[in-house]
């Protein structure tokens, strides 16, 4: 880039985006947010999409009464006379187009990248990443600032576009923010007023091209944040953290040191931050006479893991992470409680599906990778396992040597099932695997039938795939709705199926 434009050092300012030629790639949802707020700036747009579909096709057509060009079904070819590419995350960096901007030294960004720059910067960002956990803690995180009284939303990888959420009216007191990694590889001025790094495990290691860049790309939310936020049960992570030269704030499972989050008595407590007055009178008047500052340890109670949804002791570690942010931003102990209590999770996280003949189905189709289907596999004793999709470069032998023991039997789909049947051949040889070989989505008729023959009463049939899903299914959430559909198909239900979450 031969000097430096204004647009680049102050996007902000009036008319500065007025004729410049900006490429934006993908024309999904932050694709399309980007290339709508830069066209209403006065830009010249070009958006780019290897696919020509229908859904493509409308969103083409939307774009275009806004006067921006829309070029499907190709995307190789960086457009002549660019000087800005903003990329959607799901573009690999040695995708030609945009190595071939690099190596013009034009400047990419992501869509995260660009909100920064168009942002009021007296709103402050909440940031979350981690390879899995991500959504569900930054949804628990919007309802504790909810429950503040701050107007606040879900943005990032998950809900708005981060576009979006920024140029609202009226405009939001914080947000809260899900980022990828492919969303932080594209991010250089971002900085988050908090920052959390949930854990770290070997996913899109075919993307990032090694696990080493996977987790630096992990590790860059931190970069200048004011209070960095851990996982102190989680060794990657932790490791990482121990290269930042500043203050971290971390969360624990376990009792909490000074200084930390945790569990005591079957409450998540505070060590971090002093209760204040107002905390103290609110928990007495519910009865509970030593949730101030606990004799010691400086620890509040903050909410009941019980209380806690979706179940398992890994949404309680998303929901320590959440409390963390939010008590970073100044949110009192009461409204942590409250937020939490009154969170809805969103769906295909360990939704319970109906219990048939005694036998529990529960949809967690969100477990695409092999951390988080760990994970899940660990909330239930005896499980018939459903799993199988596009690995993604990811290896099994951890997470079949680690839950072998709780498996009943395994019912395998998907382009790379013999992956995770290797495995449980090296390390669960004795439980039954049956693979389903079909490649159509009405497949989960069978699969379902073949883990309901394998169960007995008192198992849990776990859909937790441990593997994305686009290999048979639009998406994770397709997958999902198949299973339940299939579930309700069975006879001899037990209890009718409430709604999958």
């Amino acid at each position: 880039m031969s000097g430096i434009p204004q647009w680049y050092d102050d996007a902000r300012a009036p008319g500065v985006w007025t004729g410049v030629q900006v490429c934006v790639t993908g024309i999904a949802l932050s694709g399309s947010a980007a290339a709508r707020a830069l066209a209403a700036r006065g830009a010249s747009v070009t958006v780019v999409d290897g696919r020509d579909g229908p859904a493509e096709r409308t969103r083409a057509d939307e774009l275009a009464a806004l006067g921006i060009e829309v070029r499907l079904g190709g995307g190789t070819e960086l457009p002549d006379g660019t000087e800005l590419v903003v990329t959607s995350p799901g573009w690999r960096p040695d995708q030609p187009l945009l190595a071939a901007a690099l190596a013009a030294d034009v400047p990419v960004w992501g869509e995260v990248e660009l909100a920064w720059r168009l942002r009021d910067p007296a709103v402050p960002w909440l940031g979350v990443t981690g390879t899995n956990g991500k959504t569900t803690t930054v949804e628990m995180l919007a309802s504790i600032l909810g429950a503040a009284g701050l107007r606040t939303v879900a943005a990032g990888n998950v809900g708005l576009p981060l576009v979006d959420a920024v140029l609202a009216e009226p405009p939001y007191d914080v947000l809260a923010v899900e980022v990828s990694s492919f969303q932080l590889h594209w991010m250089s001025t971002v900085e988050f007023s908090a920052a959390a790094v949930l854990n770290v495990a070997d996913d899109h290691v075919d993307w990032h091209g090694s696990a080493a860049a996977y987790a630096a790309d992990k590790a860059s939310v931190w970069r200048g944040a004011g209070v960095i936020v851990v996982n102190a049960d989680d060794a990657p992570a932790s490791g990482l953290a121990a290269t930042v030269a500043r203050p971290i704030v971390s969360f624990t499972l376990a009792e909490p040191t000074a200084g930390q989050l945790g569990l005591r008595d079957g409450w998540l407590v505070d060590a971090w931050r002093p209760a204040t007055t107002s905390v103290a009178a609110a928990q007495d008047a519910e009865g509970v006479t030593d949730d101030g500052p606990d004799r010691g340890t400086g620890g509040v109670r903050l909410v009941e893991v019980a209380a806690v949804r979706p179940p398992g002791p890994h949404n309680v570690a998303n929901a320590l992470a959440a409390a963390a942010l939010a008590r970073a931003h100044g949110v009192s102990a009461e409204s942590v409680r409250e937020g939490l209590r009154s969170f809805t999770p969103g769906g295909h996280r360990i939704a319970h599906v109906a219990t048939v003949a005694g036998v529990d189905y529960v949809n967690d189709s969100k477990a695409t990778n092999p951390h988080a289907a760990t994970a899940s596999l660990h909330s239930y004793a005896h499980v018939v396992w459903v799993a199988g999709g596009l690995a993604k470069g990811a290896r099994f032998d951890e997470l079949v040597a680690t839950t072998a023991g709780r498996l009943r039997g395994v019912v395998l789909i998907g382009r790379d099932r013999q992956a995770i049947a290797e495995a449980l051949e090296r390390h669960a040889p004795d439980v039954p695997v049956v693979e389903v070989t079909g490649t159509d989505t009405g497949v989960m008729d069978d699969v379902v039938r073949a883990a309901a023959a394998l169960a007995v009463p008192g198992d849990t049939v776990l859909l937790a795939p441990a593997c994305a899903s686009m290999d048979m299914f639009r998406d994770y959430a397709a997958r999902g709705d198949a299973f339940a559909d299939a579930v309700r198909s069975l006879d001899d239900r037990s209890t009718a199926p409430g709604p999958v979450a």
